[in-house]
């Protein structure tokens, strides 16, 4: 039998490892033999490196996959948010949170302030973090998550529904203190937060403290059951000081008062 040629040997290379569902290798398997080639690299430096690069693409595809679908603001980083702003307890909370430690422990975080403090976009900055440790992230607003369990109840597939929402190891629940609940719709919430009790972890932004939290689950022992089981085992997070959009709208009059023609003019 007649050796392949060289081109009939790339194709047929091409083809095995797409069959073996290497993109990587069969992106750039030519380009570094030409490399090995020419620096004299040994079968298995060059079998290394195609190792190398197949596994940063996978990693770089699974980051870019689970951002889609977690839910997350992309602009929402860590990059983009303003750590000099927050107390400094919380900035040294933040570097442990990122590590993803508190996901493998099933513990939670919560996140409380009055509106424009930070706190969606902090969470959301954790959850990013996350998803490139390899953890998969869902973020969804309070009402909503709410709404979607009490569909659920109502089709009688509530069960099925939680068990896709534990594939989520993280569900960061937005803006709890905004959701008034009656009694059928906290009780979706109360089992939600119940079935992921020391197993898989909730991060909680709210603007109403502990206190006033009869405001949302209404019953005063079910106020103090879901209480008790989001903060065992929990860092909380107090974001203090003044409103980002405040700000950012005093800055924006100001600035549209110095581009204002003036009466002289």
């Amino acid at each position: 039998m007649n050796a392949p040629s060289t081109q009939q040997a790339s194709q047929s290379l091409d083809m095995m490892v797409r069959t073996l569902r290497l993109p990587g290798f069969a992106t750039h398997h030519e380009e570094v033999a030409i490399t090995a080639e020419r620096q004299g690299w040994s079968f298995g430096r060059y079998l290394h490196h195609l190792c190398e690069l197949e596994l940063t693409e996978r990693e770089q595809r699974r980051i870019a996959r689970f951002s889609k679908r977690s839910g997350l603001d992309p602009d929402k980083t860590l990059e983009r948010f303003d750590l000099a702003r927050v107390p400094s307890k919380v900035k040294r909370q933040v570097p442990t949170l990122c590590s993803g430690r508190f996901v493998e422990q099933g513990e939670n975080v919560l996140a409380f302030g009055l509106p424009g403090r930070g706190k969606t976009h902090l969470l959301s900055a954790i959850g990013h973090e996350l998803i490139c440790r390899g953890y998969r992230v869902l973020f969804i607003p309070a009402y909503k998550l709410v709404q979607r369990l009490l569909v659920a109840k109502r089709e009688l597939r509530l069960e099925q529904e939680l068990k896709r929402l534990d594939r989520y190891p993280v569900v960061i629940i937005d803006d709890i203190g905004y959701v008034q609940q009656d009694r059928e719709e906290m009780e979706v919430l109360f089992t939600f937060l119940g079935e992921r009790y020391e197993r898989r972890s909730v991060m909680i932004t709210s603007n109403l403290v502990f206190s006033q939290w009869d405001k949302i689950f209404k019953d005063t022992l079910t106020t103090v059951a879901a209480i008790d089981r989001v903060i065992h085992h929990a860092t909380i997070l107090e974001l203090t000081g003044t409103s980002y959009r405040e700000e950012a709208a005093q800055k924006k009059n100001i600035k549209a008062e110095k581009n204002k023609p003036s009466k002289n003019g």
